[in-house]
């Protein structure tokens, strides 16, 4: 987004709590988009690891199993 911040897929029973976790980097999706598996992240205070693995894993939840572990296999011991 052209406001340096960007929505990712994250599972909708755990986002309250990950929210909460970290208002100042993460906000939840606005009302229209509460139906979709979104978060909204401030991408200026997330470091370049955090950035990584939450892309990561947002990927992973849209992915077939077999694309998500041939990934793990070309990167052993990457976060996300």
């Amino acid at each position: 987004m052209a406001d340096g911040s960007s929505d990712f897929a994250f599972p909708k029973e755990e986002r309250a709590d990950f929210v909460a976790s970290d208002p100042r980097k993460f906000q939840l999706p606005s009302a229209s988009d509460m139906r979709f598996n979104w978060v909204h992240a401030d991408l200026a205070v997330l470091d370049r690891e955090e950035a990584r693995e939450l892309v990561v894993d947002a990927w992973r939840m849209v992915v077939p199993q077999k694309v998500s572990r041939a990934y793990d296999v070309a990167h052993p011991g990457a976060a996300g």
